[in-house]
């Protein structure tokens, strides 16, 4: 039982990512996000590199997001989402 404890908490802490590890993911996000939507926002008229530019790329990666998955992304709470949307309280009563 002892050895089976270890074992599992030697996995927990190994399928932790280091804050250096956690930053390298979010700037390859953030690569993948520009090198997808920088072209439009190049289109668009928005000049590289500027602040402008950057919240076209996220505000574009949203909206693909919000499309996507929905604006809950599964659950809108107690009375809301795709659970509740379908039966009895979906029919506005």
């Amino acid at each position: 039982m002892r050895t089976t404890i270890v074992l599992a908490a030697a996995l927990l802490l190994s399928a932790c990512a280091t804050p250096q590890e956690r930053a390298a993911q979010k700037q390859a996000e953030m690569a993948e996000m520009i090198a997808l939507y920088g072209p439009a926002c190049d289109r668009l008229g928005f000049t590289q590199q500027t602040d402008q530019w950057r919240s076209c790329i996220i505000s574009l990666s949203t909206k693909d997001e919000v499309q996507r998955y929905g604006g809950n992304a599964g659950y809108g709470g107690p009375w809301g989402g795709r659970y509740w949307g379908g039966g009895f309280w979906g029919r506005g009563w």
